[in-house]
């Protein structure tokens, strides 16, 4: 992406209306504005919303932050809403019904737990349907809404709520379920994982391709939780260039079946840059605990591989 083309992007009116209640240094509503740059203009949209933090926090009836239509779903069916109304568009438009200014696109957004989790079965049933819709997970590794309780996102020896880090216990004892590469294999035209990089070129890019490539699409965008993760709100950028440069969340697309890495660091750091920063990780840092960076750092470094060899083949 040019310059100028991020320049025009970040210019472009906002669809997500201050004065919400997300928390400060939240990553879930700057991945929102990120990915609604990517509408063009003249564009409408039907945004979806599964139940949680953003919802919560955007929508309290009758006022909403959203400046397109919104929908608020249960936590487990944003998939199949979003399926049904943009179902519902095909057919008014096949009846001649909408004119050819009524130009919609069809986006839904849920957090990890209603995406990973409680809402797996809907995103999979639209994503295999190939209705032409975006889902985007705003990936903030726990149901951070509900108190931070643990999720299949959340990553190996978080410190949450229900997998409490103390003399007995040392997190989550499971590894993050790698979703981007699940829904790829429902060979949906387009999927890709992003965060919040200091450019945003990066997220730009993608949201605007999702959009915009016919047929299902799914975005998985990290986005931290200053009160979940624990880390200075002022440092959310960083936090994200760390997940980045140490490939615990790699950059790559899935566009068509071809897998592509999007970065590549030229120095990989290790994963203990990344960790150290978030307060969910400080029991790692304890003498006795220190081998368990080393468990965590081959499982990211196995991923890595994997991920690099499966876009190697694709050349």
């Amino acid at each position: 992406m040019s310059d100028y083309r991020l320049k025009t992007m970040m210019q472009k009116p906002e669809r997500l209306a201050p004065g919400h209640r997300m928390c400060a240094g939240c990553g879930a509503t700057i991945a929102v504005r990120a990915v609604l740059r990517g509408l063009h203009e003249e564009d409408q949209a039907v945004i979806g919303n599964a139940t949680g933090c953003l919802e919560v926090s955007s929508y309290m009836y009758p006022y909403t932050a959203w400046e397109d239509s919104y929908i608020h779903n249960a936590f487990e069916n944003a998939g199949a809403t979003l399926s049904g109304v943009e179902s519902a568009y095909r057919a008014l438009k096949k009846k001649g019904k909408l004119g050819e200014q009524d130009r919609f696109k069809f986006i839904t957004f849920g957090g990890d737990g209603g995406t990973y989790d409680i809402g797996f079965q809907s995103l999979s049933g639209a994503m295999e349907r190939g209705h032409d819709l975006v889902y985007v997970c705003y990936d903030n590794g726990a149901y951070m809404n509900t108190g931070i309780q643990r999720s299949s996102a959340t990553p190996m020896y978080a410190d949450t709520t229900t997998t409490p880090a103390g003399t007995q216990s040392a997190g989550k004892p499971q590894y993050r379920k790698d979703l981007t590469a699940i829904i790829a294999e429902h060979y949906v035209p387009y999927a890709a994982q992003t965060t919040l990089t200091r450019d945003f070129r990066d997220i730009h890019r993608k949201s605007e391709k999702a959009i915009y490539t016919e047929g299902a699409a799914f975005l998985n965008v990290m986005a931290p939780c200053p009160r979940g993760w624990r880390y200075d709100m002022a440092d959310i950028m960083e936090i994200c260039r760390l997940a980045v440069e140490t490939c615990y969340w790699p950059l790559f697309e899935v566009d068509h079946g071809r897998w592509t890495l999007s970065y590549e660091p030229k120095n990989k750091l290790p994963i203990e840059d990344f960790l150290r920063p978030q307060g969910r990780f400080r029991h790692l840092f304890k003498p006795e605990n220190e081998h368990l960076i080393g468990l965590f750092q081959e499982e990211v470094d196995r991923r890595w591989e994997d991920l690099q060899y499966r876009c190697a083949r694709e050349r």
